[in-house]
């Protein structure tokens, strides 16, 4: 059974509330030895954690705990990509714990808008969500700029590439990913959203700071 909107909202709200700017990282690891064995991470990522392929994401800035869970959920095979899955299994926890507190700590790159066109539809579908399709509103759980929850291991979503956001978008509602875990709340609400609104979002976000 589908979530109601309402309690969506309330879910969402309530993780937004707790959302801080953390001075330390909530992720016990060394930045320092995250960088060390961040080398084969670069490939992709890029050198300072900003990809340039835009298939790719960027992780620079990325909340230490959204990081560790998602390379947690590469080596148990809860979530899968060719090439994460095989890279995360030569990790140890200790590995990804540095990495993640290591990405954190990069600046993010400043980004634009990936389309102008699709501004207003996207702006209004993240902060106002739809409520007749009852698709909640991203900056609930994302944060009104993007920043995400460290806390609740709600990502960052501000400067993301708007190609990975809307191939993450389209996974979530085809139930391809489902690292939304028991709550369905990512899969419930981007199956709700049609290919041009997950396009105006993908857009949106991009460009935000």
């Amino acid at each position: 059974m589908k979530m109601k909107l309402s309690t969506l909202f309330t879910v969402a709200g309530l993780a937004l509330a707790s959302t801080q700017i953390h001075a330390e990282s909530l992720v016990d690891g060394s930045a320092d030895a995250g960088k060390a064995r961040a080398l084969t991470c670069t490939a992709c990522h890029g050198a300072e954690g900003n990809s340039v392929s835009p298939m790719w994401p960027n992780i620079a800035g990325q909340n230490a705990p959204y990081i560790l869970a998602q390379l947690q959920a590469f080596k148990d095979g809860s979530r899968t990509d060719p090439l994460m899955s095989s890279q995360s299994m030569m990790l140890s926890e200790e590995d990804m714990a540095n990495l993640a507190v290591y990405f954190e700590s990069l600046p993010a790159a400043a980004q634009s808008v990936a389309d102008e066109a699709l501004i207003d539809r996207g702006e209004a579908l993240y902060r106002g969500g739809n409520k007749q399709e009852e698709a909640a509103a991203c900056l609930a759980c994302h944060g009104p700029t993007g920043r995400g929850n460290p806390a609740a291991k709600y990502p960052a979503l501000k400067g993301q590439h708007a190609a990975y956001t809307s191939k993450q978008l389209t996974a979530y509602a085809s139930g391809a990913r489902t690292t939304d875990g028991k709550t369905r709340i990512m899969r419930d609400i981007a199956a709700n959203l049609d290919k041009d609104d997950i396009a105006a979002l993908s857009s949106y976000v991009q460009g935000l700071q």
